[in-house]
């Protein structure tokens, strides 16, 4: 059976990163997408053009009927069924208990965890009986040392932490369920370079989360056999930071 897999967030920033590299290790990608349209079909042109097989797939994850149809829709539109999923799709803001609002935290909730747990149970429906399939949810390293400057998003993310050990426990045999915990890796919208530069330095290795690196453990974790329910920090280091 074909490799096959969708992405969610992929027509832009690490996302894109990964789809493109992916279809260079012979998987089919669905490039999933909701306002990022002109670099999406941009990425799908160069993903064809070096002889990949790619197609696009539009949905907001948070509305109930984009979520409930998006694996569908990427199997039909790649022309194949999904044989592993990336929840990569995230949505990022700055708040505290302090500023802590019901929208902001209903917002991220259904990105950052409805949407994984819905798009899992629908890829899991669809991978035939007699197939190994992979989901691998991104994370981030913050699940592991808490921040509070980011209240609602952390809050988020370590739920769809433990939602990752109790899927792969659900879901064993036949699909593991995995993360990854990246640290710094691409200058976030409220960064300026100074700021991504001096949170690079402060990661114990000194080079935070390249897209390289993240490339490697996903591949990883798409070809191993015997890991599931674990997420791996690739940060450089970060959930171990400490003062003295």
């Amino acid at each position: 059976m074909t490799k096959a897999i969708l992405i969610t967030g992929s027509g832009t920033r690490i996302g894109a990163f990964l789809a493109k590299n992916l279809s260079k290790n012979g998987w089919a990608v669905a490039i999933h997408y909701n306002k990022s349209r002109d670099s999406a079909e941009l990425l799908s042109e160069e993903i064809r053009a070096s002889g990949g097989e790619v197609a696009l797939v539009k949905a907001d994850l948070s509305i109930s009927g984009d979520l409930d149809v998006l694996i569908k829709k990427a199997s039909e539109n790649l022309g194949l069924r999904l044989t592993a999923l990336i929840n990569n799709a995230s949505t990022f803001e700055e708040d505290s208990l302090e500023s802590f609002t019901n929208s902001s935290f209903d917002y991220h909730m259904d990105i950052n965890l409805r949407a994984p747990i819905i798009l899992s149970q629908k890829f899991a429906e669809q991978l035939p009986s007699n197939t190994k399939g992979q989901i691998i949810n991104i994370i981030d390293q913050r699940v592991l040392n808490s921040d509070p400057s980011f209240f609602t998003y952390s809050i988020s993310k370590s739920a769809l932490f433990w939602a990752t050990k109790t899927m792969a426990q659900t879901l064993a045999p036949n699909i593991r369920v995995n993360a990854i915990g990246p640290g710094p890796t691409i200058k976030n919208y409220i960064q300026t370079d100074e700021d991504f530069n001096s949170e690079i330095n402060s990661t114990l290795l000194k080079n935070g989360s390249p897209p390289d690196e993240l490339l490697k453990g996903i591949l990883y974790l798409l070809s191993d056999a015997s890991v599931t329910g674990h997420m791996i920090p690739i940060d450089g280091g970060q959930h171990l930071s400490f003062t003295s």
